[in-house]
């Protein structure tokens, strides 16, 4: 994970945890709430970032639940935790399995930045007790690649050919960008029954304009190094964002559940 382009250490996080909120946590309560998610569930948030979904879990699990939120940079998340929620510093990959089980396995834009997915996954699945369910949620931009998919002139052209490079430093940093549409797939082919799956794409919505925003100034230091940008290039694609007239679309979000046999 050391090798994650969008490093949650730098200021720009706030804002990227923020806007993916706002894009996204109506969408993931959604299927949660859908899997009968409630009072004294036991739910394990892997890669959890910011605060929005480990919250979202403790308040509808009442003081008879469990979350654990687990990541490998917690400190975005380490105020929130009390009696309910606990904060653990946690590698999938590379750390021991909580030495629990959960009825809720929860990760979400964690599998598509790690090398090993597989080992992961396998933990993950470990993880549930009988009749637990496994819910992960993972863009995939091979689906939809581009950042303005109405491309009628130089800026949506500019936030276009951007988007494409920062993919790419993503590619090098071992994101697999086709990751999300085979998650059905390999839930299934992992042993979990009733797996379904869906997909969502958010376009055209202000908070796309600041995600957009937030990521770009998080990695114009890398662009800038791999001369995949120039300086004028960023500050003219950020000037076009603050104008509010783009319609962005952020990749295509997989959402895929199964459960694990009783």
């Amino acid at each position: 994970m050391n090798r994650y382009l969008l490093d949650n250490r730098r200021p720009e996080a706030g804002e990227r945890f923020a806007a993916l909120a706002e894009l996204f946590d109506p969408w993931t309560f959604r299927h949660l709430d859908d899997l009968g998610l409630g009072q004294g569930w036991r739910c394990w948030e892997v890669g959890a970032g910011g605060l929005s979904v480990p919250r979202g879990l403790a308040e509808r699990l009442g003081t008879s639940g469990r979350v654990l939120a687990t990541d490998i940079d917690v400190s975005w998340i380490e105020p929130a935790a009390d009696g309910v929620l606990e904060v653990r510093r946690h590698d999938v990959v590379r750390d021991p399995p909580p030495s629990e089980t959960f009825d809720l396995v929860h990760a979400r834009l964690v599998l598509v930045h790690l090398e090993d997915r597989a080992a992961a996954l396998q933990v993950m699945i470990d993880a549930l007790r009988p009749g637990g369910w496994l819910v992960l949620e993972d863009a995939d931009p091979g689906l939809q690649p581009l950042a303005c998919p109405d491309e009628r002139g130089p800026a949506e052209e500019l936030a276009n050919r951007l988007r494409t490079r920062i993919r790419s430093l993503m590619v090098e940093r071992g994101a697999d960008l086709a990751y999300g549409r085979t998650l059905p797939r390999l839930l299934r082919e992992s042993g979990l029954r009733d797996v379904k799956a869906e997909a969502y794409f958010p376009i055209a919505s202000p908070v796309c304009s600041t995600l957009e925003a937030a990521t770009v100034q998080h990695v114009r230091d890398q662009l800038l190094a791999a001369e995949l940008a120039t300086a004028e290039e960023i500050e003219t694609h950020l000037g076009n964002l603050a104008r509010g007239d783009l319609d962005l679309m952020f990749a295509p979000m997989i959402t895929a559940w199964g459960r694990k046999p009783d």
